[in-house]
Order: C-alpha cells, then structure tokens, then sequence
C-alpha cells in the first residue's frame, strides 16, 4: 500500500483513544512475543487500559498516532520520568520511547520518521532533556539517522525478575 505522506495526520491520542492504544500495544507485542492465550489476553488488556489512564491523567506518558483517510498507521508513546538534580539542575525530565508501531502495510515509507519527529519535538516543548529507547536492527537505522546514539554514561541493567522478560 502506498501512502501519500502529504495526507497523513500526527494526532495525539487523549483518554478516549485509550481502546485505539491498547488495540495497538497488543498488535505490536503479538508481533514480538507471538499471541498470549485469550485469558492473559484479556488480562493485559485490562491492565494496559488501566495504565494508560492514569499515566494520561499524571501527564507521565502521551502518545501520537498517524492517520491517513480514517486508516491509523502508525503509533509512538514517551513515558515521562522526573530524575533528581544533580550540581547543574535541580530535576531533569527524561523520557522513555515505546510503542514505536506501524502496520505492516504501511512500513518502510517514513511513517514512523514522522512519528518520532514530532514527539521530539513535543518532548523538547515540555522540557525533556533525554530520551532513549530500546530498538531492534531494523529500528536503529531510523533512529541513528535521527542523532541517537550510545548513551554518554555507561548503561548496564540487570534483570531482577527474569519471568518478566520470556519471549
């Protein structure tokens, strides 16, 4: 499917968008972690819905979608983190990038170039000094291409909860 770029919509989504989310969220980790059974299912759709709604409501999180003639394309989200100062800064704002989705009909056509542009720019709006994000190979192109790169401080984790992380 060709998309005309000059027709699609960048839309932020508020509360009553939260079902057209969650729908989303569950499309994009079907396509990584494969289908939960219909009990789980449910379940995480329950509890994304709840989460959505109370991090809108905080003003922790705000995602963006792309339309084009009533079709949704593509989706992107931050969750905002307030990090203690330091000796330049009382507090920093830093977000988190997630839910960077496209249908697969419409990938490869600088739909989630388009996404990502704007939430930096509503991001850098609001005060948010950094942001990261974790991609997959075909991901990091786009993203590189947009100035990410390794993180000025070392960056280690360690999984506390490893059932968390089953793929």
């Amino acid at each position: 499917m060709k998309i005309d770029k000059s027709k699609v919509k960048i839309h932020r989504i508020g509360i009553n968008e939260i079902p057209v989310l969650v729908e989303y969220r569950l499309a994009y980790l079907a396509e990584l972690q494969g289908k939960p059974d219909e009990m789980y299912k449910n379940k995480l759709k329950h509890d994304l819905e709840l989460y959505f709604r109370k991090s809108l409501e905080e003003g922790r999180f705000f995602a963006l979608y792309a339309e084009t003639e009533g079709k949704i394309l593509s989706f992107g989200a931050i969750i905002i983190k307030e990090i203690p100062g330091d000796s330049n800064k009382s507090s920093y704002l830093e977000g988190d990038i997630l839910n960077m989705y496209t249908v697969p009909e419409a990938r490869r056509q600088g739909i989630s170039s388009m996404i990502l542009e704007h939430l930096l720019t509503e991001a850098k709006s609001m005060g948010i000094s950094k942001v990261a994000l974790h991609t997959s190979k075909d991901g990091e192109i786009m993203y590189r291409k947009f100035g990410f790169s390794e993180p000025v401080y070392p960056y280690l984790e360690l999984v506390l909860n490893a059932e968390n992380f089953k793929h």
